[in-house]
C-alpha cells in the first residue's frame, strides 16, 4: 500500500463516518477556548469542562483575569493538572492579552506563541478551532495515531509529526482532520489497549494484525 492510498483511504473513512468532529472542550468564544486549551495540559477535557464554567462566571474576558491574584486563579483551578503553573500562566498570559492586544486574542502562530504558556500545539489549536485556518496540532493522541497507522514513519517529535501530515492533508480538512485523529487516538486507537476490532480504519493500518 502506498503512502497516498493510505491516506486516501484514512481520510475517506473518517469524511463518510465522522463529517462533524470538534473540540470537546466548552467554550464560547477565542479567550474561553484559549484558557480550556491552556488548562487541557496532560488534563481530560472533562475535567477542564468541570473546572471552566466558575472560572469564566468570574473571569469573563482577559482584562478581568489580568488583575485577579494568582492565589484567586488557582483556587478555580486547582483540581487540573500542574494547578501552580497553569494558574501563573493564565495569569501572565491574560496581563499580556490585555496589554498588547487590547484582550482580543490574536490569530496568527507568531502572535499567539508570544503569549506566557502558549506552546505551538495550543496555537495550533487555535487557528484551527478559533479561526478555522488549515492548522495541525499534534498532540500525544495524534502523534501515536499517525505513527502507529502509519500516516507518518516513526517521527520523533510533534513538529516533524505535523509536518508531515500538514503536507498530505489538504488544507481545507485540515483542522477536521486533527479531530478524527485525536477522537479515534481517544476512544478507540488508545495507548494500551486499541480496539482494533471495532476500528473502522483498520484496513489501511500499517500495525493491524502485528
Amino acid at each position: 500500500m502506498t503512502i497516498s492510498e493510505r491516506y486516501k483511504g484514512v481520510l475517506g473513512w473518517f469524511a463518510a463516518n465522522m463529517p462533524e468532529a470538534d473540540s470537546e472542550l466548552n467554550y464560547r468564544n477565542p479567550y474561553e477556548l484559549l484558557v480550556a486549551v491552556m488548562l487541557s495540559a496532560q488534563c481530560t477535557d472533562k475535567r477542564v469542562n468541570m473546572v471552566t464554567p466558575a472560572l469564566f462566571d468570574r473571569f469573563p474576558d482577559a482584562a478581568s483575569m489580568s488583575v485577579a491574584s494568582f492565589e484567586e486563579i488557582i483556587s478555580y483551578v486547582k483540581s487540573v493538572s500542574y494547578p501552580n503553573a497553569k494558574a501563573q500562566h493564565l495569569l501572565e498570559m491574560a496581563q499580556m492579552l490585555t496589554a498588547a492586544f487590547d484582550g482580543v486574542v490574536p490569530s496568527t502562530m507568531e502572535e499567539l506563541t508570544k503569549l506566557p504558556g502558549v506552546g505551538r500545539k495550543t496555537a495550533n489549536v487555535m487557528l484551527a478551532v478559533a479561526f478555522g485556518k488549515p492548522a495541525m496540532p499534534v498532540d500525544t493522541h495524534v502523534f501515536r495515531v499517525a505513527n502507529r497507522i502509519g500516516l507518518v514513519n516513526n517521527t520523533k517529535t510533534p513538529e516533524e509529526t505535523e509536518k508531515r501530515l500538514v503536507k498530505n492533508i489538504p488544507s481545507d480538512i485540515l483542522g477536521r482532520a486533527h479531530h478524527w485523529l485525536l477522537l479515534h487516538g481517544r476512544y478507540v486507537c488508545t495507548a494500551r489497549s486499541p480496539q482494533c476490532e471495532k476500528c473502522g480504519i483498520a484496513a489501511w493500518c500499517k500495525s493491524f494484525g502485528k
